[in-house]
Order: C-alpha cells, then structure tokens, then sequence
C-alpha cells in the first residue's frame, strides 16, 4: 500500500490517481501532532492493529487534495553519514559511516511535498542530499542484519538538507523545514529489495544525483541492526539512508524532486527570502 496524510491530516491509501480516505478506520478522534499514520503504525506493532480497507472510504482525485508529510512528527530522525563512495570521493572525506556511525536531525526539521526548504543564510552554501528513507515498523534493540527487515514498516522519499559550515552534523541538518519526507510511505511487503532501488534528485529541472541503492555502503539491513545496536528503534522511527555523489547548492525559487523507483516523485521549493548573514546567527562568536 501507499500510504499518505493529505488535507489537514486525513489518512489515505493511494491507488493510482485517486486516495481513499481511511482515517476513521485508525481513529475517531483528533491523532495530535505525530498524525494518524503514526497511530496506524503504532497500532499494527501490537499485533492488534486494523486491517485497514481500500472499498470502505470516500474516493477522492489525488489531484483534488494536498498531501502533507506522512509522518509529520516522527519520533527520531537517524542519518547514515558518507553511506555512498562515491559521496566520500567528491566531498574528500577520509572517513565514511563505518568510522563516522550515525547522527540524529531533529523532527521538526520535516516538512512536505509541495512545501519549501527555507534558506537561512545568505552567504553560506545550503545543499540538498537526496534520499531513500526506512520507516520502522516494529520495536528493534540489537536486532541482526538477517532480521532486519522485520523490523520495517516502509519506505519514503527524504531530502537531507545541510548547510555547509563548521557546527555538528545534528545542528547544520536540523534547521526547520531541512528534512522533507513524501509523498507517501510505500509498505515494505511492496518492496521485496530495499538496496536494488533507483535514485534520482533533480534541482532547478537539472539532475543533479542519479544512483542505485545497491551502492550504499551500510545497505539497509546492515543500517538498520547498526543503529539498532546503538539505540532502539521504536515504531515510526525514520532512516535517512545516505545521499549520493552531486550534492550541490540550493537558491530561491529552485525546484528540489527527489525520485525512487517502486516509491515515488517528492517535490519541494526552496525560499531563500528570509536568509540572513552567517555572522548574525546567535551564539556567534565576537
């Protein structure tokens, strides 16, 4: 299934070109911030979860409606480091994910298809890293690379944006609006072979990284019982797996789409109206 939140929150299964609206087979009741998907994911851990119906809903044009992130709140955010060769080559890094290990982004980094990556200073380079990103499904501590994929729900398209200065990691990819995720989360019983994907991230109508995900260094299964083994993993977690070579700088009014083969189109703008000096940020040194 496509799984998708549009319209303030509602929850869909996408079929083509029309989303079906399932949000009162999950819950009656307001889902909060985390979204209906969350509760849904959540639900299906415990065994117990609904078995939700594609007949039993209203059917609406996919054109009709505005998708939002479908896990606009997730719990954690984990990012896999240099997790491509070739990312390491172009960027003369002389350590990759299996010196580096992982970081995390905060949450209200995330935004939606559709939306825009807000640049926050003018004359510090902010780039895009386009993404497959691991949804998981089930609680995971130490879990073995063999048993991995038991342990995921799904996957979606994501944008790892960063500004290219001189703090953390966690603090140059969490800024607002620097982790869009969509359109939609695809279940993992679609997707036999999460490292046999296509990838591509086009800026400004240019593509800027093409790959496949059989080139990650830590693939996902490997991904997923490493950061397993340094933090559990509860349901609705996401994994941003690692960008590819033609990380590039973003300008106002660049259009950012990010596509994965079996999963989807993730579009986003970018608005550089509001950047300011590096040197104004607080905390800077005088």
């Amino acid at each position: 299934m496509r799984l998708a939140l549009f319209d303030k929150g509602r929850l869909g299964i996408v079929e083509g070109d029309i989303i079906t609206d399932v949000t009162d087979q999950v819950t009656h009741a307001p889902a909060g911030p985390a979204g209906a998907l969350q509760l849904y994911i959540e639900a299906l851990s415990d065994v117990s979860g609904p078995v939700l119906d594609p007949a039993d809903g209203p059917r609406v044009a996919l054109t009709d409606v505005q998708l939002q992130a479908p896990l606009p709140r997730p719990g954690k955010i984990i990012g896999a480091p240099v997790n491509y060769l070739d990312h390491k080559a172009e960027m003369d890094y002389p350590t990759s994910i299996a010196d580096l290990g992982v970081f995390l982004k905060a949450n209200s980094s995330v935004i939606g298809p559709d939306q825009d990556i807000v640049l926050p200073y003018s004359d510090i380079r902010t780039d895009q890293e386009g993404e497959l990103a691991v949804v998981i499904g089930r609680t995971a501590s130490h879990v073995s690379a063999e048993k991995a994929l038991d342990h995921v729900f799904g996957y979606t398209c994501l944008l790892d944006i960063t500004v290219r200065s001189g703090e953390d990691r966690s603090t140059r990819k969490s800024f607002d609006t620097f982790t869009p995720i969509g359109p939609w989360i695809v279940t993992a019983d679609e997707i036999a072979e999460p490292d046999r994907l296509d990838l591509r991230c086009d800026v400004a109508g240019e593509t800027r990284q093409s790959t496949n995900t059989e080139y990650l260094i830590f693939g996902v299964r490997e991904l997923v019982a490493y950061a397993s083994s340094v933090m559990t993993l509860h349901p609705g977690d996401v994994i941003a797996t690692g960008t590819p070579a033609g990380v590039g700088p973003l300008s106002h009014g660049d259009r950012v789409v990010v596509e994965i083969e079996k999963i989807g189109r993730l579009e986003v703008g970018v608005d550089g109206s509001r950047s300011t000096s590096y040197a104004s940020r607080p905390g800077r040194r005088r």
